[in-house]
């Protein structure tokens, strides 16, 4: 059996940038992906915490990334989150390569997010935009930066604020954007009612913002908390917002944001109120006076795919795919 390229951090970096992962959502949307028939998420319990598979195919490729999910590993100095991803041929299914799975969804995330916040500003009701005045952040870890910097590389931002719990982490976040041209400075009382665009990216199982906080013609994306039992936003924001998810079928599954502000028979009796991303970007998704528009995300296996396929896309066009157990694969 000849050996299986394994891509790692660096060879991702090398392969895809972050407006190029926007692009490979926005065209695996555009070119007709079927996001509600995509794989459901598999959660399988462990001993120490729990396995996440994320299978799906597309007509070149199957793919499956597993993920660890290990909530005492930060007592440990561990990362909580690891992953690989697994992408084969879809006639043969022969493997094709082995990716770094957790660099990848800080990679792939994002994108998806850009994607929904530039359809709902192009959206609004007082003519499209394509710039943020004020960006601000709630979270100081990976997505967090990972959201700042993928926005930042799409359109013009004047201000970033980032709001965390831990000031020394939000510091040294703001301290990184800064050397790096991002405009960031830590959150005050008044960023999220003055801010245009609100990114949540927190691991909180209840709300951290709610319909007052934000201003009527805001855009927020809330990507942190997963899982029906978990919400960043409180039920009143929902509720009263022209609402995005990436698909019906995986938000009424498993979108805490939704599943807690209404009972899932309401969503779905109602369901041609939300819309889903392929939606979005064909332009049949429209702001109402007064609402802010939401966008609220759970995490989906076609998504992965696609940022892969144009990774391997590019490393193969560059000839740069490293064979197993070269110094590329992250330790």
């Amino acid at each position: 059996m000849t050996s299986v390229p394994v891509i790692g951090v660096d060879a991702i970096d090398a392969a895809l940038d972050r407006r190029g992962a926007v692009a490979a959502i926005e065209a695996a949307l555009r070119d007709g992906v079927d996001v509600e028939s995509d794989s459901p998420r598999l959660f399988s319990p462990l001993d120490r915490g729990e396995f996440l598979l994320m299978p799906t195919q597309s007509p070149e490729h199957a793919g499956i990334k597993v993920v660890t999910i290990a909530p005492h590993n930060s007592e440990r100095g561990l990362p909580k989150i690891q992953a690989w991803y697994l992408v084969f041929d879809a006639e043969t299914l022969s493997p094709l390569a082995i990716l770094e799975g957790a660099h990848l969804t800080t990679l792939r995330t994002p994108a998806v997010t850009a994607v929904a916040v530039r359809g709902m500003l192009r959206a609004d009701r007082r003519g499209p935009r394509e710039h943020i005045d004020m960006l601000a952040v709630l979270g100081s870890g990976p997505q967090a930066e990972a959201h700042v910097r993928t926005l930042a590389a799409l359109m013009p931002i004047g201000a970033v604020g980032i709001r965390g719990r831990n000031s020394t982490r939000v510091a040294e976040l703001v301290a990184r954007l800064r050397a790096d041209g991002i405009p960031a400075q830590p959150g005050d009382g008044h960023d999220l009612r003055d801010a245009d665009v609100i990114v949540t990216a927190t691991s909180s199982s209840e709300p951290v913002i709610a319909r007052a906080d934000v201003d009527d013609d805001a855009v927020v994306a809330a990507i942190g908390s997963h899982g029906a039992d978990h919400r960043e936003l409180a039920a009143d924001l929902v509720t009263d917002a022209d609402l995005v998810v990436e698909a019906r079928a995986s938000a009424f599954r498993e979108n805490g944001n939704l599943l807690q502000a209404r009972e899932l028979d309401a969503w779905q009796a109602g369901r041609q109120a939300v819309a889903n991303l392929p939606e979005l970007v064909t332009g049949a998704f429209a702001r109402r006076e007064g609402h802010p528009a939401v966008y609220t995300g759970v995490g989906m296996s076609w998504e992965d795919l696609a940022v892969v396929a144009e990774i391997l896309r590019a490393a193969q066009s560059a000839d740069a795919m490293p064979r197993e157990g070269d110094s590329d694969v992250r330790k």
